[in-house]
């Protein structure tokens, strides 16, 4: 589909746009060209697909919120490489 330097400054100026005056040749050139595409994705047949809301079908993994028996601070610490007063002691990552 061809597409006409006016056009692309219509919807340059739709879009509050600076186009620069030099390429709006090469614009008008690769606009067309994806026109061009997505005319060729409109003559696939798609009768038989079925339409989808996503790439991938995707379900939730959700589970019980269940109450369970947290683990005591020693054994948390136990392979801490440092540790003080019930704390692991981790290297500074924020200079102020």
């Amino acid at each position: 589909m061809k597409i006409t330097k006016e056009e692309v400054l219509h919807v340059a100026n739709l879009a509050r746009l600076d186009v620069d005056k030099v390429l709006i040749d090469k614009f008008a050139a690769q606009i067309g060209t994806i026109l061009e595409y997505v005319d060729t994705l409109n003559r696939v047949d798609t009768k038989e697909v079925t339409p989808t809301s996503h790439a991938i079908f995707l379900t939730n993994a959700f589970r019980d919120d269940d109450e369970r028996q947290s683990f005591d601070s020693d054994s948390v610490l136990s392979n801490a490489p440092e540790k003080e007063d019930g704390n692991f002691i981790v290297p500074k990552v924020i200079n102020s």
